[in-house]
C-alpha cells in the first residue's frame, strides 16, 4: 500500500482549499493500491488555512502564528495510518512544510526554496518509508 497526499489525489485540502491533481496519484488510488490523506487536516487545521512554512524548528503561519504544535501532530496521526495499512512508500506534495521531500520553501514566504523536508516527510523517513514527490513519479 501506498500514502499519497490528498491534494494530489484531487481532494481541495491545500492551504488554499485548492487540489493538485497528479494523475498517477489518481490512478492508484482509483486501481486501490493509494490511500489518500492530509496530515494538515489530521493536524486539526482547517481548509483553507493561512500558508505556513519552517522557520528553524518552527512551522509558522504566514501571519506569524506558530503551528508547530498542529503540523507535529498531523504528522504522527499520518504515521499511524501509514503504518496501519503496511505502506513502504509515500508520494507527497512537493516542498510543503508537511510533505515536502528535498527542498521546501525558506520561511521567508518569497517561493525561495532550501534544501529539507516537510514534517510528515521526515517521520516517514525515518520510519523507513520510501518519500517521493510527485515530481519523482
Amino acid at each position: 500500500m501506498i500514502i499519497v497526499s490528498a491534494c494530489l489525489a484531487g481532494v481541495g485540502c491545500r492551504y488554499d482549499g485548492a487540489a493538485k491533481p497528479c494523475k498517477v496519484v489518481i490512478r492508484l488510488v482509483a486501481e486501490g493500491q493509494a490511500i489518500p490523506l492530509c496530515p494538515e487536516q489530521l493536524g486539526g487545521l482547517p481548509t483553507p488555512r493561512q500558508p505556513a512554512e519552517i522557520i528553524g524548528s518552527q512551522v509558522i503561519r504566514k501571519d506569524g502564528v506558530e503551528l508547530t504544535a498542529e503540523f507535529t501532530r498531523g504528522a504522527l496521526e499520518a504515521l499511524k495510518l501509514a503504518r496501519l495499512v503496511g505502506a513502504k512508500t509515500a508520494v507527497l506534495k512537493s516542498r510543503s512544510p508537511s510533505c515536502g521531500s528535498g527542498k521546501i520553501y525558506d520561511g521567508s514566504f518569497t517561493g525561495r526554496l532550501v534544501d529539507g523536508s516537510g514534517l510528515f516527510a521526515e517521520l516517514c523517513k525515518q520510519a523507513g518509508i520510501e518519500v517521493k514527490t510527485e515530481e519523482e513519479i
